[in-house]
């Protein structure tokens, strides 16, 4: 009798570190998965349920997964449609093409994996330039050569060869997204960004950013994007910025694909008839591209 209650005892401890194995398996392992694994994984167990069901939720309440000043929603009023949220793998900044085969942590109390936060928002620099020796450049202060005379339009602020810092008031498209913002689909548009407060007029929103790609794997993804968009399968979000030089005999392009690695300016109205919001290119001493 002892040896039965002892071997229930025993296999009660057992199921208990099993689970709790599993548990800690699971939060670490869920986040990294697709919608659709999600969804199939959940079916399983009620545990691997309620862990699908938190990480859903964490990602439905911020798009941007904590790396933008203000968290992003993402809301879906389509009534029979049940896609909660968009998914694609985030990056605040610009960054250089990545491995097909990088995966994102997306819903866990601590997302690991590439931290974009830690980049150098400067990718290319020019070693040995100057910039401005200003402590604090203020908005309307001529006196400081990296301010721009348009008021509207940012095309030239300081950059990491300034004395300033962050905070400076001539870094505003450095700080990440600056105005309250949300996801929410249409109907016939499909996932749009929308203001979730009332924005200024010439109000900097946030950068378009991507990877950063070659001219000739842009070409090779813009055909690979067509012929999946013409089957209604991709929404693609490749943006091509072309820059005539002064001598006019050159054109600098920067092509920056928000497709797969993006952040949430992927789902603003890329209209050629204009809209709410202008594009505007900023520069920075000792920098070629960003």
């Amino acid at each position: 009798m002892e040896e039965k209650r002892y071997r229930r005892t025993n296999n009660l401890h057992h199921s208990s570190g099993t689970e709790v194995a599993l548990l800690r398996c699971a939060a670490l392992v869920l986040p990294y998965l697709r919608p659709a694994e999600l969804a199939a994984i959940s079916s399983t167990c009620k545990t691997l349920k309620h862990i699908s069901e938190t990480v859903t939720s964490r990602r439905t309440s911020d798009a941007s997964r904590g790396f933008e000043n203000f968290a992003v929603p993402s809301i879906n009023p389509v009534v029979g449609d049940y896609e909660l949220y968009p998914y694609f793998l985030y990056t605040p900044v610009q960054t250089l093409e990545l491995n097909p085969e990088f995966h994102q942590s997306w819903g866990s109390d601590t997302d690991t994996g590439l931290d974009f936060r830690r980049l150098d928002p400067f990718l290319f620099r020019v070693e040995g330039a100057h910039g401005c020796e200003c402590v604090m450049c203020a908005s309307g202060d001529s006196s400081c050569p990296c301010l721009d005379s348009d008021e509207l339009l940012l095309s030239r602020e300081c950059g990491p060869s300034c004395r300033c810092e962050i905070g400076c008031g001539n870094r505003v498209t450095q700080g990440g997204v600056s105005v309250k913002l949300k996801i929410v689909k249409d109907e016939r548009k499909g996932w749009g960004l929308y203001a979730a407060e009332l924005i200024p007029k010439g109000k900097f929103v946030c950068e378009y950013a991507g990877e950063l790609l070659s001219t000739k794997e842009a070409r090779r993804r813009q055909q690979m994007y067509d012929e999946l968009a013409s089957s209604g399968r991709l929404s693609p979000a490749l943006l091509v910025v072309k820059e005539h030089l002064p001598s006019g005999n050159a054109c600098m392009r920067i092509n920056i694909d928000a497709t797969r690695v993006g952040n949430v300016a992927r789902f603003i109205n890329h209209s050629c008839d204009g809209g709410n919001i202008s594009i505007a290119e900023a520069e920075w001493p000792a920098v070629l591209l960003r």
